[in-house]
């Protein structure tokens, strides 16, 4: 076997980051051994091509191709299957299963704590299996696959997902995916066909030519209303009326339709960031109201904002929990690092009487989001900063000794170790640490315990089912 192979294999275990197992029968240094192929997406009973994008001496690391022949585990779904839920055909109990066993194992391997099952708590499901997401991207394509036979077609108009392992090829999209909003998807069609029929291209990806580029869905289950973004580039502009497109979409959707924005990018990154091109709005509103534990969130189409809003109430509640276990937080001092648009931290100032927040974000934009729904939440005691949190730190040496409890939500690469000793730094007496990869918190622990914290214990929270992800929520007392 070498790199770029295409091979057939039957999965038979579950790793973490949602790699099923394979091995095979081959010979290192004369001796037959059974080698482990890595395949991602995969889990147990599926037999699988996967084509080989790492191969090292004791292992192989692959990416799917397609799933030959299904596992007898798996149900069948009402769904159109998308490269974005692997696992939507797997009971969600089993789906549990392998994750929590997966992620426990984690901490063993990466952060060497060998009681790791005695660490974890419990594992908290989501609310809604189905549908629970609040944002959806959907790119345009003049190359589509047709799912029938799995031929690539040139010169089309696609509209929906792209297929697994490619960037330039899309699935139309027919019916629900079992992700996002159920009622919106069943209108996508009419979206693709309504614009087919402007006479104005898909984007060519290889080509980077063409008009339409992608819509941007947002949604909020409060009111239940979407914005919707339509991105496109400038060739061919003149052609479009924006009008009449506004008024095609107020009348499909009718009173759900929140807002209508028309993004021009031009940029040949495919990105449908609003930052990148001149943004225009349509219709309605540019921003609609989500609730989250009894508070108010003004959301736009750019803004940070937890994907799966009812499971985050668990996840912040259980963060929370675990914030007053041990300490009276009453008229302490609360430091929320990598805080977002400020959502636990408002959520904190909001339940605990005389508690002061600083939160602190390198998204500025983020920062502005926060300070305004504080402001629509009418919660005052809160600081909020623009800046790296490092930089931060180091600015403001004053906050040394004088904060009570830190709350840290990275990004899913972790916190820099630099960073991360400036945060031990400030000597406060317990870190509640929220992740989004169990990985980087398994290694992020064993320095805070190898730094005077104790790791008390963790939860998982399942933010995003049919997929691999998983959050973690974890507790360190100071020593």
């Amino acid at each position: 076997m070498k790199r770029g192979d295409i091979i057939e294999v039957t999965i038979t275990d579950y790793a973490f980051g949602g790699k099923g197992i394979a091995k095979v029968m081959t010979t290192i240094n004369n001796e037959e051994v059974l080698y482990p192929i890595f395949v991602d997406n995969t889990f147990p009973g599926q037999k699988v091509s996967a084509r080989i994008a790492k191969k090292r001496k004791k292992f192989a690391e692959c990416k799917l191709i397609e799933v030959i022949e299904r596992s007898p585990q798996e149900i069948e779904v009402p769904y159109q299957p998308i490269s974005g839920a692997p696992y939507i055909t797997l009971p969600i109990e089993l789906q549990h299963k392998y994750k929590q066993s997966s992620t426990i194992d984690i901490y063993r391997k990466l952060g060497n704590f060998q009681n790791s099952e005695d660490l974890f708590e419990e594992f908290i499901p989501s609310p809604n299996i189905y549908d629970y997401r609040n944002k959806m991207e959907y790119s345009f394509s003049t190359i589509r696959k047709e799912l029938s036979t799995g031929e690539e077609l040139d010169d089309q108009f696609a509209l929906g997902f792209k297929t697994r392992g490619t960037w330039w090829k899309v699935e139309n999209l027919d019916k629900e995916d079992g992700l996002f909003d159920a009622e919106f998807e069943r209108l996508v069609k009419e979206v693709r066909l309504y614009l087919e029929n402007t006479g104005l291209p898909a984007w060519h990806p290889p080509k980077k030519e063409g008009f339409f580029r992608h819509l941007v869905v947002r949604k909020s289950f409060d009111v239940n209303k979407v914005l919707v973004n339509l991105v496109t580039s400038s060739q061919g502009l003149s052609k479009f009326d924006r009008a009449e497109f506004s008024e095609f979409m107020q009348t499909l959707l009718g009173a759900r339709l929140a807002g209508l924005q028309h993004t021009i990018n031009d940029d040949v990154a495919d990105r449908a960031k609003i930052e990148n091109g001149n943004n225009q709005l349509l219709y309605g509103e540019p921003v609609v109201l989500e609730k989250l534990l009894g508070l108010q969130f003004e959301i736009s189409m750019e803004s940070f904002f937890q994907t799966n809003p009812m499971s985050a109430e668990r996840l912040y509640t259980k963060a929370i929990e675990y914030a007053q276990e041990n300490f009276d937080l009453k008229n302490q001092v609360i430091m929320d690092l990598f805080c977002g648009t400020g959502t636990i931290g408002q959520i904190l100032a909001n339940q605990i009487e005389g508690v002061k927040v600083i939160g602190v974000d390198i998204v500025a934009e983020a920062i502005e989001d926060a300070k305004r729904n504080a402001k629509r939440n009418k919660i005052n005691n809160l600081e909020f900063y623009a800046a790296d949190v490092g930089k931060f730190l180091r600015e403001y040496p004053d906050f040394n000794n004088k904060i009570h409890t830190i709350v840290l939500d990275p990004p899913r690469a972790g916190i820099a170790p630099k960073t991360l000793l400036k945060v031990i730094a400030l000597n406060a007496k317990q870190i509640v640490y929220i992740s989004c990869n169990p990985s980087t918190q398994a290694r992020d622990a064993r320095t805070m315990e190898d730094n005077g914290y104790e790791f008390k214990k963790f939860s998982l929270v399942d933010q995003f089912p049919h997929t691999s992800h998983i959050e973690a929520v974890g507790l360190f007392i100071r020593k």
